[in-house]
């Protein structure tokens, strides 16, 4: 048997060796889903453990004739174990929507909680899961772009590598699992060393391409955590955008749960 083996001509020889010893591997290949699934947590263990940030952050506004209009706020947000972070939104300017605060409490899984205090009318207003695709303070961005994008929200899939400039990127679909969302999918480009989102493109209901998010000017803080300074998105079927320049981020402050309950956000300075 061993020399009939032999005696095969060698293309033939060399095809059911190469069958024999890449079956194998073949059985432990991921397939896309589970890729992008590998990916996607992987991004978010890298970020964990950073306890708490403040930051400054100012919302340019940008109509399709380029006339633009400008907010200052302040960002706050603390991990919470085993959920999602909570963050809050505080407008200083201009004049007429100083004292706005925005809260959400995101959940890993459950729709994410969230509230608008209106100073004007002195009240909180719960956002309802099913109005989060709203427009948030008349900006491109929606109520549920600023929840924070847990893994078990989303089926993934891994769509291809490219290049992303001089880096190089790995490109996942992702799909809300929310029947609620305003999107059907999402594109999110992660630059491989690092995992780092650098842009997602979302598609409606429709699935029409509605908004583009860029993310720039990464910088890394502690050691580890990296936080951009300038986010874009872009939304292209009215040709309006918005603008969001963060500075000031300090890690380790002082804040505590206490800081992001309903009762604090009336209160939020």
């Amino acid at each position: 048997m061993i020399r009939a083996f032999l005696s095969r001509p060698l293309p033939a020889l060399f095809g059911l060796l190469l069958a024999v010893f890449a079956w194998p591997a073949g059985l432990a290949a991921e397939s896309a889903e589970e890729a992008g699934l590998r990916i996607a947590t992987d991004a978010r263990e890298r970020q964990k453990g950073f306890g708490n940030f403040i930051a400054g952050m100012t919302m340019t506004l940008r109509n399709k004739r380029g006339q633009e209009s400008r907010r200052e706020v302040r960002l706050k947000v603390i991990e919470v174990e085993a959920d999602g972070d909570r963050t809050l939104f505080v407008f200083d300017r201009p004049r007429d929507v100083r004292g706005t605060a925005f809260l959400v409490h995101a959940h890993k899984e459950e729709a994410d909680e969230q509230w608008l205090y209106l100073p004007a009318l002195k009240r909180v207003k719960r956002i309802s899961s099913s109005n989060q695709s709203g427009s948030f303070m008349g900006s491109e961005f929606s109520y549920e772009d600023l929840g924070t994008p847990e893994v078990e929200k989303f089926t993934y899939r891994h769509l291809r590598d490219e290049a992303c400039g001089e880096l190089e990127c790995v490109v996942l679909e992702r799909v809300p699992t929310d029947k609620d969302s305003g999107y059907s999918s999402q594109l999110v480009w992660f630059d491989r060393e690092e995992l780092r989102t650098l842009q997602i493109q979302f598609f409606d209901r429709r699935k029409a391409h509605l908004k583009t998010m860029v993310v720039e000017g990464y910088k890394k803080y502690l050691g580890r955590f990296w936080r951009s300074s300038k986010i874009t998105m872009t939304n292209h079927l009215t040709g309006k955008s918005t603008v969001l320049d963060w500075s000031d981020y300090e890690f380790g402050t002082d804040l505590d749960l206490g800081d992001f309950t309903r009762t604090a956000l009336k209160r939020a300075r």
